[in-house]
């Protein structure tokens, strides 16, 4: 509690998750809207995660798996390749039994296209600059996805743009990326075809940032986010971290996948991270930890680790704070829903602000662990927002 000034009554602070919606950097970009299965894309609906398949898409039970590993992580959406008529044969039994919406990613071959779309599949990705004479296919492609409802992404990459626009630009400038999905979106709308959300990725942040922006001002489409080729897991977090950060905090983005060279669930993760540190989603366990110093009397990293590791599942918006030092260590536990103030071989758990008991070093992640499942299950009978938890 604060201390009053003389005379006055005395000043309470409401700590841990508010009540209200929390604030946003910028209200979203008004889009059409789409249906991707059961998952709205769209400014309508929340920003959603994606993320792809790494098995052979032709192995049914492989590539199931994988999709339900997605899918406990948090996918809302999940992609599979078809190169191959194999491939082909196998989207109608994966489409049917994914738990998630299933998107067939097309390159080169039109006609897998068209078995994307009659084997059920909740979208279609097509790749404009490598398809044979796509363009001359996109009536068909338009008739086709309106008889069955399936939304077509428009994904111009980099790597593989259109060779006219190659030569014009002389490079995949953002300039040549917009004109690309611009050029495909107005074939389909020529057949009165716009149930279609784009993506122009690039494997720089800067230059993709710069498409998207572009793409935005020009169109209303939804779109889809991506660095492409974005590195492994370190590196591609940065990259993708940087550049959603500075769309997303404009308004711009309906759906993401963050590309690594790393296993699709990682991927899945960063990227609820990403929305989540913009309040995009709600947040749920939430561990702030201090760096460490000089000044820390215990291993913050050690404490920091096993706590995450204790309530790693816990779907309740919790913020723990773990500190290891009397500096900042009091405020942000107190600051926390639950939180440890840790020295001289000892801990000081607060709840909500107030120093419930002191601990000795070893009973400190113990403590925090039962006191953090004691908090959830408090909430989830109440149906108030989860606990935060801090560490440092």
């Amino acid at each position: 509690m604060l201390q009053p000034v003389s005379g006055e009554e005395p000043m309470t602070v409401d700590l841990g998750m508010p009540a209200t919606p929390p604030p946003v950097l910028a209200e979203r970009r008004k889009t059409r809207q789409l249906m991707v299965g059961s998952v709205g894309v769209g400014s309508e609906f929340p920003v959603s995660v994606q993320s792809m398949t790494t098995t052979v898409t032709a192995d049914v039970n492989a590539t199931l798996q994988q999709i339900a590993e997605l899918t406990a992580a948090g996918c809302d959406i999940v992609r599979v390749a078809c190169p191959s008529a194999d491939d082909a044969e196998a989207l109608p039994a994966i489409a049917r039994k994914s738990q998630i919406p299933v998107i067939a990613d097309i390159h080169f071959q039109p006609k897998y296209v068209f078995a994307a779309i009659e084997a059920g599949c909740a979208a279609v990705r097509v790749n404009p600059g490598n398809i044979k004479k796509f363009d001359d296919k996109v009536k068909e492609i338009a008739q086709a996805a309106r008889e069955h409802g399936t939304p077509i992404r428009i994904g111009v990459n980099a790597g593989s743009l259109d060779p006219r626009l190659l030569a014009k630009y002389g490079k995949p400038t953002p300039e040549a990326l917009v004109e690309s999905a611009l050029w495909e979106a107005s074939l389909f709308a020529e057949h009165d075809f716009h149930d279609i959300k784009i993506s122009v990725k690039h494997h720089d942040p800067v230059v993709m940032v710069r498409a998207y922006e572009l793409l935005a001002e020009r169109c209303d489409y939804p779109l889809h986010l991506g660095v492409t080729e974005a590195g492994p897991a370190f590196q591609g977090t940065v990259k993708s971290a940087v550049a959603f950060g500075a769309l997303l905090s404009k308004g711009i983005g309906d759906t993401i996948r963050v590309s690594l060279s790393a296993p699709p669930v990682e991927e899945v993760k960063v990227g609820l991270q990403i929305l989540q540190s913009l309040n995009l989603r709600p947040r749920k366990l939430e561990i702030v930890s201090c760096p460490s110093c000089g000044r820390a009397q215990v291993d913050v990293y050690k404490l920091a680790d096993e706590v995450t590791a204790g309530l790693s599942g816990m779907e309740v918006p919790l913020r723990v704070a773990v500190m290891g030092c009397v500096v900042n260590g009091p405020g942000e536990a107190r600051e926390a829903d639950l939180g440890v103030a840790s020295g001289n071989g000892k801990g000081q758990i607060f709840v909500k602000g107030e120093v419930i008991k002191t601990v000795p070093e070893h009973k400190i992640v113990e403590t925090l662990i039962e006191e953090a499942l004691r908090l959830a299950e408090t909430m989830g009978e109440t149906g108030e927002g989860q606990p935060v938890v801090t560490v440092g």
